[in-house]
């Protein structure tokens, strides 16, 4: 049994019939809390000490850090079973859903602050910062959450299977293949 699975395996049903279930959706889910917070992290980060005149730019830069991550992260664990592509298709494949995930990530923010004027002088700092913060990191994430989970399986890892599920060894598991 996975680690996964030993932690779903404690909660209580109907929780864990369904959990288990969408266990890919549940790993995704995980895989996109983990990116969330690095994507939130980085954007904060680098919209207020890098680039405070450039919020879009800092956005784009947070989520493709968080992108990487999350590729590495959803082809070993959410995904690990699926594929049916050679890995440089794959990971092109997977940089293209996420370049469009970029976009429809970061309109929100980009029409909140040039289209709406969401930022000072137009309206206070801590109503910029709320906006940026819904714009960006919810709104703009729902989105594109919707958007990549569907290109992941419609287009990345489309073959469910095609990988076998297999059990980590001690070596794979420390990172030695």
């Amino acid at each position: 049994m996975s680690l996964a699975e030993t932690v779903v395996s404690r909660f209580p049903e109907p929780i864990r019939s369904i959990a288990l279930k969408h266990r890919e959706l549940v790993k995704f889910a995980l895989v996109g809390g983990t990116c969330f917070v690095i994507d939130t992290v980085l954007f904060f980060g680098i919209k207020t000490i890098v680039l405070p005149n450039n919020p879009v730019t800092a956005k784009i830069i947070a989520t493709l850090v968080a992108t990487i991550v999350s590729y590495i992260l959803n082809r070993e664990w959410s995904f690990r079973t699926r594929g049916g592509r050679e890995r440089h298709h794959e990971a092109a494949l997977f940089f293209l859903v996420n370049g469009i995930g970029i976009v429809l990530n970061s309109a929100p923010l980009y029409i909140a602050r040039y289209a709406f004027h969401l930022q000072e002088p137009h309206v206070s700092r801590f109503t910029e910062e709320v906006s940026d913060f819904l714009s960006a990191q919810i709104i703009g994430t729902l989105i594109a959450m919707a958007f990549r989970w569907y290109g992941y399986k419609t287009w990345v890892f489309p073959e469910q299977n095609a990988r076998g599920r297999r059990p980590l060894d001690e070596e794979e598991a420390l990172g030695h293949s």
